[in-house]
């Protein structure tokens, strides 16, 4: 296992090994996906968050052992950049990758744990959500300032953003990061950043008057490319899982 850390966190690297070693038996879980699993630790008396990438198949062991970078990797890289852009995302610590002989075996990324008071999937399902518009709002800003510096959040979905109460408003984190770009950000792009969002014609709207206002956009212009980039989504999501059913119904 090769393992890399943060400056800060070198002290620290046998107890991480050592966490990791122990993923499957220790930790709380977070998430249990089908694919990857998210659990919580303890390291050093500062509460951690550990993602396990689950072995990719085959083709991709190759990739990711010769040709290109672990997600895992890329999660950390990725979130060392949104914080020197200013961009909020849980500070990371670690990412460790496992090999299996001439192939990629699993990977792990490893970050400080952040207290979230809501998702932004919260906001989608729970229309009554306190404070519900204000936080649209604020996280609608949030994204514009992303896109102001030319970070292109290919993830920008439900549940990947963290929401956190201050004192005077609201904190955003960014999480499940390995699939980002850093580049300007022309009117379309930022409009289809919008589109896995919400469903919903009202969210819609909301951001799309918000991020009209602080980007000094036209209004109706915003509301139609907003509202267009999130329906061909919707559109094609339906397409996709309708192929689905198709596929199993005939695997049966």
């Amino acid at each position: 296992m090769n393992i890399t850390t943060r400056t800060s966190a070198k002290n620290s690297l046998l107890k991480i090994k050592d966490l990791i070693l122990h993923f499957d038996k220790d930790g709380t879980m977070l998430s249990d996906g089908s694919r990857n699993q998210i659990k919580n630790f303890e390291l050093v008396n500062q509460p951690v968050t550990i993602k396990s990438f689950g072995v990719p198949n085959l083709i991709n062991r190759i990739a990711y052992k010769y040709f290109r970078k672990s997600k895992a990797q890329r999660s950390f890289e990725y979130a060392e950049e949104l914080l020197k852009r200013g961009i909020g995302t849980p500070h990371p610590i670690a990412y460790a990758i496992e090999n299996n002989g001439l192939l990629f075996g699993k990977s792990y990324y490893v970050c400080e744990f952040v207290k979230a008071d809501a998702t932004s999937r919260d906001l989608v399902l729970q229309e009554q959500f306190p404070d519900r518009l204000v936080i649209l709002k604020a996280f609608t800003r949030f994204t514009f300032e992303m896109h102001e510096k030319g970070i292109h959040f290919l993830d920008h979905s439900p549940g990947n953003t963290l929401i956190v109460k201050n004192e005077t408003g609201y904190d955003f984190y960014l999480v499940d990061l390995n699939r980002m770009e850093f580049r300007p950000l022309d009117f379309k792009t930022r409009m289809k950043n919008f589109a896995r969002l919400t469903p919903k014609k009202d969210m819609v709207n909301i951001m799309a008057e918000e991020y009209a206002r602080v980007g000094n956009y036209d209004i109706d212009e915003t509301k139609k490319a907003m509202w267009d980039a999130t329906q061909d989504f919707q559109n094609h999501f339906a397409r996709k899982r309708a192929l689905k059913k198709k596929l199993k119904f005939w695997k049966k």
